[in-house]
């Protein structure tokens, strides 16, 4: 029998073929490493003794260490997270005031694994005033305001669901004295954060409701109260249903007893119109009314 030579090496070639096929490949990741010693520091930008929680940029530079880290995940506290491979970044916060973030850093080693540590910080956060409406409120860098005593409805009252003194609105001069003799300057620094600071002459109004949110006990009167100490105001967009046809929309909190001119136990006043030389402000009293100021240059 003639064997074909030919032919018998192609068949052998084939086997061979078919024998290296079947042979399952295999894959290796290296050695699995779980992160060790992880580290996260963080500097808040414009942090000083006037600031511990920042100058109000919002800005915060995050730096993360670990031994056998591939990459890192970060979870910045305030909903958004973020792929970090040098465990550098700069993150900026973004809500107005003062409020604290735990940062959550998960160090990623070969395979995926994983090693976590936390650190909580605290980042104050200035609302971007609209530039025509600093200028008008502290000018150059402060201005110093007083009862418009002279208007009529310098002070007023009315429902929360108005934008108007519907209730009341004093006459010129009708109100006390201690209430016109007041003066409050409004300053800015250099990150165009907004200090409030009250010269009253010892003595404050306020309406009977509140006077106890101020240490006092009686009728519509002028009381001792102490509000010297100068206030770092919080500026925000308006929580409440005004348009921009009777408001600015804006509105600040004055930190501590939110005294201003006279008492309602408010803290949180809407700035309903500003001029170079005129203020309209309004806030809600713990009385449950909407309280009406206005203001004019000194």
């Amino acid at each position: 029998m003639k064997i074909n030579i030919k032919v018998l090496t192609a068949a052998c070639l084939l086997a061979v073929i078919a024998v290296v096929s079947c042979k399952k490949q295999e894959y290796t990741f290296g050695k699995i490493i779980t992160p060790t010693d992880v580290a996260v520091t963080t500097q808040i930008e414009g942090v000083d003794a006037a600031n511990p929680n920042g100058g109000g940029s919002g800005n915060v530079s995050i730096t993360t260490t670990a031994t056998g880290a591939v990459s890192y995940k970060v979870d910045y506290g305030d909903g958004n997270v973020e792929i970090v491979p040098t465990g550098k970044v700069t993150h900026k916060y973004s809500n107005p005031g003062t409020s604290d973030y735990t940062i959550i850093v998960s160090a990623i080693g070969t395979g995926g694994v994983t090693s976590t540590t936390t650190k909580k910080i605290t980042v104050f956060v200035a609302f971007e005033i609209p530039s025509a409406l600093l200028v008008n409120l502290t000018g150059s860098g402060a201005k110093t305001w007083v009862s418009a005593r002279e208007t009529p409805g310098h002070v007023g009252v009315g429902p929360t669901n108005t934008y108007s003194s519907d209730y009341y609105s004093a006459d010129p001069n009708q109100r006390a004295e201690c209430l016109y003799d007041d003066e409050m300057t409004f300053s800015k620094d250099a990150n165009n954060n907004v200090t409030l600071t009250i010269n009253n002459k010892g003595q404050s109004f306020s309406i009977a409701a509140a006077s106890a949110s101020y240490g006092a006990s009686g009728g519509d009167n002028c009381y001792t109260i102490d509000v010297s100490a100068p206030r770092k105001l919080t500026f925000m967009n308006a929580t409440s249903s005004s348009t921009a046809a009777n408001s600015t929309r804006i509105q600040f909190v004055v930190p501590g007893n939110g005294l201003i001119n006279f008492g309602t136990g408010g803290n949180t006043y809407e700035i309903l119109s500003i001029t170079a030389s005129t203020i309209t402000l309004r806030n809600i009293g713990i009385d449950g009314l909407a309280w009406y100021q206005k203001f004019k240059v000194k």
